[in-house]
């Protein structure tokens, strides 16, 4: 229970009374899922709401030969599905999936509807929620397709490092990406070899240090400049 309350708190459900907050949780169940699971699939029509409540989940888009492209790090507190509730027609644009073993809460669209056009305040926090995601994917738009693919792998190095630090030897804090060279591919939209390349070259450049299932960022600093192209 802490752990949802937590959630909620890093929410933008946060400012809603307590009652508010309690009336919205009836009936929501708490789901585990594991490291790489698909927790919806693109193309589902089902109404869903979910608070991600530990973890880190990715929304993305896949193309015809299979590659997909990560739109979207959800992480503690984030809200995923709130448009479902109100599209007409509604199919579900992206996948989602934990790219760590992960929590979300999975609450009742119909009580979150019927506490929204009864409370003003909760209509408010959904509306907040999907004028911040419009403006997210919007801005994604020049950011996936008009970089290249060194700046979008450092983008996502330091999206996913962002997680989360350890110290290595009291030096300097080494950021660790739990990812593997082929899901950092699919992140980014392209393949594994180019990938593999652009990694090659950060790591010649004393930037990262690549390991099997994760990566190591040396130097964030030398690494964010990556993503405006110096």
């Amino acid at each position: 229970m802490d752990g949802v309350l937590a959630a909620l708190a890093a929410s933008k459900l946060a400012r809603l009374p307590a009652p508010a907050q309690q009336r919205l949780l009836t009936g929501a169940r708490l789901v585990r899922v594991p490291t790489g699971s698909v927790i919806h699939r693109e193309g589902e029509t089902a109404e869903l709401l979910e608070l991600v409540v530990d973890g880190l989940v990715r929304v993305f888009v896949t193309a015809p030969d299979g590659r997909s492209l990560t739109v979207r790090y959800a992480r503690r507190g984030a809200l995923v599905g709130v448009v479902s509730m109100y599209g007409a027609d509604f199919r579900l644009p992206a996948g989602i999936q934990a790219v760590v073993d992960s929590e979300v809460l999975r609450l009742s669209p119909d009580v979150v509807r019927r506490a929204a056009a009864q409370d003003p305040q909760v209509a408010d926090a959904l509306l907040r929620e999907m004028a911040e995601r419009a403006l997210s994917f919007i801005s994604e738009i020049p950011g996936s397709a008009f970089t290249t693919v060194r700046q979008r792998v450092a983008r996502h190095l330091l999206d996913l490092a962002s997680q989360g630090s350890r110290t290595a030897g009291g030096t300097r804090p080494v950021l660790t990406v739990p990812v593997s060279q082929q899901a950092l591919a699919d992140a980014v939209g392209s393949v594994r070899e180019v990938v593999v390349r652009v990694l090659r070259e950060l790591r010649e450049a004393g930037v990262i240090a690549t390991h099997r299932d994760h990566i190591d960022v040396l130097d964030p600093v030398r690494l964010s400049r990556e993503q405006g192209g110096t």
